[in-house]
């Protein structure tokens, strides 16, 4: 690459980031269904014309911005996850949701972008899939981890009948290598863990959990036997 086009890309990616920081001001002021292209070109100081060749509508500038605040977590995860390696399953686990919910209070606008109310007129690509897949695969990884190590897991009630063929279609998607009803206990702690954190980032543990932390710690252990680590 010449040295005029090394200049090109890292001003390209200068004015990129640039886009996305004035977005990321405005879905914290006024929420992703108001967010607009124009609204952020003028406080750049833009004209509308020179910011659609970084980003062509509203849902291409939305769509960055979702895998950005879902890498985000996923890489929050993961670190929590790498510092406590070497640990027992259960404690793993527990690293991970703790990380998902530091992560959520720090990032509350971006939280709420991936995990609040849908934006309107706006459906999320195939391309967002990836990265929101990653605190859900690492999840999955130390279920699986406990399923093969020493012991194993605790062995789980079955499924009534009326959901076995979805139970086997869960787990044939997210993880054919568990039974099936490790797989459906695991969406739902996926979505208890997620309902935890809203909970408490919207609002509604107000005048009814008063110790946060510990509250979540708790839970975050229950969900983790509820998939059956031991």
């Amino acid at each position: 690459m010449s040295t005029v086009q090394g200049a090109r890309a890292r001003a390209r990616l200068e004015v990129t980031a640039a886009i996305k920081d004035e977005a990321r001001r405005q879905l914290a002021a006024e929420g992703a269904a108001k967010l607009s292209l124009r609204a952020v070109a003028r406080e750049l100081g833009m004209v509308s014309s020179a910011l659609y060749r970084y980003f062509p509508s509203r849902d291409d500038l939305l769509t960055a911005l979702i895998i950005d605040a879902y890498d985000s977590l996923g890489q929050s995860a993961e670190r929590a996850h790498e510092a406590v390696a070497e640990a027992a399953p259960l404690e793993r686990w527990v690293a991970v949701c703790e990380a998902v919910r530091r992560w959520s209070l720090d990032h509350p606008h971006e939280y709420a972008l991936i995990y609040g109310s849908p934006v309107p007129g706006y459906v999320a690509p195939q391309a967002t899939v990836p990265a929101a897949a990653r605190v859900g695969l690492l999840l999955i990884g130390v279920v699986r981890d406990a399923h093969d190590g020493p012991g194993g897991l605790e062995e789980l009630s079955a499924v009534p009948e009326e959901l076995s063929a979805e139970a086997d279609r869960i787990a044939a998607d997210l993880a054919p290598d568990l039974p099936a009803p490790v797989a459906v206990a695991l969406v739902v702690a996926w979505a208890q863990l997620f309902g935890l954190v809203g909970f408490e980032l919207f609002g509604q543990f107000n005048r009814v959990v008063e110790e946060r932390e510990p509250f979540f710690r708790h839970a975050a252990r229950q969900l983790g036997r509820g998939v059956g680590l031991r």
